[in-house]
């Protein structure tokens, strides 16, 4: 029975069959859990569920329709991750209480909509009875991935978040050049270069703000980024490995997602004290597993989410980044 199965890991995530295991950061830390002798389950958002009644057995209001997931190893090829086929092998779900498990790793991509709130509420049921959710149900609402760096903001290039057109034409004026950023985007989606002599600039600040009813964030633009956009991977507040993301085909976007070269890469001095800064916020918030976007040594978001970029620090860095996540649960 799952309550006797000491170390249970549940990943609250997609529907596993749109998973790339060999790109994917969810894949690496089941992988390692595996590895360490820990139980692995798997669950969506919609298998969430809150139940109260006399007869319920006392603290175990939170349950999750769950599967048991067995993995394949995958060994590293000098193309990449080398994916077996099947790569995972499911066992029957079973409805279970949260509290059966270790930890639950809250690893649903964005969007932020309400499906995700709503599993981050239910999530709350879990950890008041003692379950560690990784990252923390309320740190995930709180810490917006765009807004959150804003706590830092001398850390920041010059940004201004607004919906009004006025204010937004003229922060754009002031620097030139500037990159217009969605609050509620991922992956580098609907990231917008533009000049303050893009001819149509104010219906394009018009657009990204949906009439202005909606904040946009708008930054100056960092000519840096031609020299990489660096993913910074946090576990229980200390950087544990990185990957530089050099934009390609005349893109100034590098996210992996759109198109991005991942490279080997070291941590600066700056860059460092940059973690060191925001490492107590981070471990005070239960944030655990975090990547941080440095452009140019200013920080340029905070990723809580589902932080990516784990398979590539562990190819082309050799870090074991995975199994030094799932060793530090039980120092965190």
């Amino acid at each position: 029975m799952p309550f006797q199965q000491k170390g249970a890991q549940l990943f609250v995530i997609d529907p596993i069959g749109r998973i790339n295991p060999a790109k994917d950061s969810t894949a690496a830390l089941m992988q390692a859990a595996q590895r360490a002798g820990r139980p692995v389950w798997v669950a969506t958002p919609a298998d969430l569920s809150a139940r109260c009644a006399a007869s319920a057995p006392a603290g175990h209001q939170a349950w999750v329709r769950a599967w048991p997931i067995a993995l394949e190893p995958m060994a590293l090829g000098p193309e990449g991750w080398i994916v077996p086929e099947p790569w995972y092998r499911l066992g029957e779900p079973q409805l279970l209480p949260l509290t059966a498990f270790a930890h639950v790793w809250m690893r649903k991509d964005p969007p932020v909509d309400e499906a995700y709130l709503y599993a981050t509420h239910l999530l709350d049921l879990a950890e008041r009875q003692g379950v560690a959710v990784i990252n923390r149900p309320a740190a995930l609402r709180a810490w917006n991935e765009k807004l959150s760096a804003l706590r830092w903001s001398h850390l920041m290039a010059p940004t201004l978040v607004a919906s009004r057109v006025e204010a937004l034409a003229a922060f754009t004026a002031e620097h030139a050049e500037v990159v217009l950023k969605p609050l509620g985007g991922r992956a580098g989606q609907g990231v917008v270069f533009a000049s303050a002599s893009s001819p149509g600039l104010r219906a394009l600040l018009e657009l990204v703000t949906a009439q202005e009813q909606l904040p946009v964030m708008v930054q100056a633009f960092l000519p840096g980024v031609k020299a990489g956009d660096k993913r910074i991977l946090l576990v229980d507040g200390e950087p544990l490995g990185a990957v530089n993301r050099v934009p390609s085909g005349g893109e100034f976007r590098s996210n992996l997602a759109v198109g991005g070269a991942p490279q080997a890469t070291e941590l600066t001095d700056q860059e460092r004290r940059i973690c060191a800064e925001l490492a107590p916020a981070l471990r005070a918030e239960g944030l655990f597993f975090v990547g941080i976007d440095v452009i140019d040594g200013r920080l340029s978001e905070i990723n809580v989410t589902s932080p990516t970029g784990l398979r590539e620090v562990e190819r082309l860095g050799g870090v074991p980044l995975a199994d030094l996540t799932v060793a530090r649960l039980s120092q965190a």
